[in-house]
């Protein structure tokens, strides 16, 4: 289940760009709250406090409770613009949800026991094809991460989305075929030629076409 962040929230009593440059001169950052069939609900929020929460990364994957001196909201952020030479956060979306919410979101993949896989062991690469899958689930049921363990994985082995326990809450969004997540591919073999064979041929020919000339002579 998604773990739940707080942030702690201030009302903004105007919209607008007018509205939303006075809040960034007090050293606050804009937000809206929407969705849910309710009234938007303007707001501005601490930049240390979600710079903070932008450094623990999975940002748009993460459930957050927006407190509001003491009304919350339960929201997943749905957009972020940021300077276009800063990057400092300009403004944020958040979405509200429901127990009947079902979305599309992006989870990171981790790899776990590369020490005991034989073939990464014997030199072969873990070829990582999916960083990231996409997920279809309740906001409360988002997982921090879909693990894959490769113990016992040989060179030439696969993982599939199959061999990932996912939540009953929870299904990748493509459901037409068992697709692959990594491959443990062969080592790379690179053939090298010494310098002193080559410098050897080199002289070779050079002394061979040195004595055609003097034939010609």
């Amino acid at each position: 289940m998604a773990q739940v962040s707080t942030i702690t929230a201030e009302l903004r009593e105007r919209a607008g760009k007018g509205a939303a440059r006075a809040s960034r001169r007090a050293g606050r950052v804009p937000a809206v709250i929407y969705g849910n069939k309710q009234a938007p609900v303007m707001i501005t929020i601490d930049p240390r406090e979600l710079a903070k929460e932008l450094k623990g990364g999975g940002f748009f994957s993460r459930v957050f409770e927006l407190d509001i001196v003491g009304d919350k909201h339960r929201v997943l952020p749905r957009d972020l613009q940021l300077h276009p030479v800063t990057d400092v956060p300009l403004h944020v979306d958040f979405m509200r949800f429901s127990a009947k919410t079902r979305l599309n979101i992006e989870v990171a993949v981790v790899f776990e026991n590369e020490e005991e896989s034989p073939g990464l062991k014997a030199g072969g690469v873990l070829n990582v094809v999916r960083h990231t899958i996409e997920l279809r689930c309740s906001p409360d049921h988002i997982p921090e991460s879909l693990v894959v363990d490769l113990t016992g994985l040989e060179v030439g082995d696969s993982v599939h989305i199959s061999a990932i326990k996912l939540p009953g809450d929870v299904e990748p969004t493509i459901t037409d075929r068992d697709f692959t997540i990594a491959t443990i591919a062969a080592p790379t073999v690179n053939i090298e030629v010494e310098e002193g064979e080559e410098g050897e041929e080199g002289e070779a020919a050079a002394e061979g076409i040195a004595e055609e000339d003097k034939t010609e002579e």
